[in-house]
């Protein structure tokens, strides 16, 4: 099963929208979304989070940033 993933954050050049499908593998959108922005963050000079969203409709962006906050696993 996939999930499509929309994050939106600030950067120095504005808001960015990315948008991607991955597969779950038995993990929730959360996790998904979360582990995508670590590599996001890697890459670009990223100011904030915005929004998250799964499937177009369920806004998960407390619970990533919530995981955000949490110490490492």
């Amino acid at each position: 099963m996939n999930v499509t993933i929309k994050i939106r954050y600030n950067s120095p050049a504005g808001i960015v929208t990315q948008r991607g499908t991955f597969p779950l593998k038995g993990r929730k959108p959360e996790r998904v979304a979360f582990d995508w922005l670590q590599l996001i963050k890697k890459e670009v000079n990223y100011e904030g989070l915005i929004e998250v969203t799964a499937d177009s409709d369920l806004d998960i962006t407390e619970l990533v940033r919530e995981m955000e906050k949490a110490p490492l696993e």
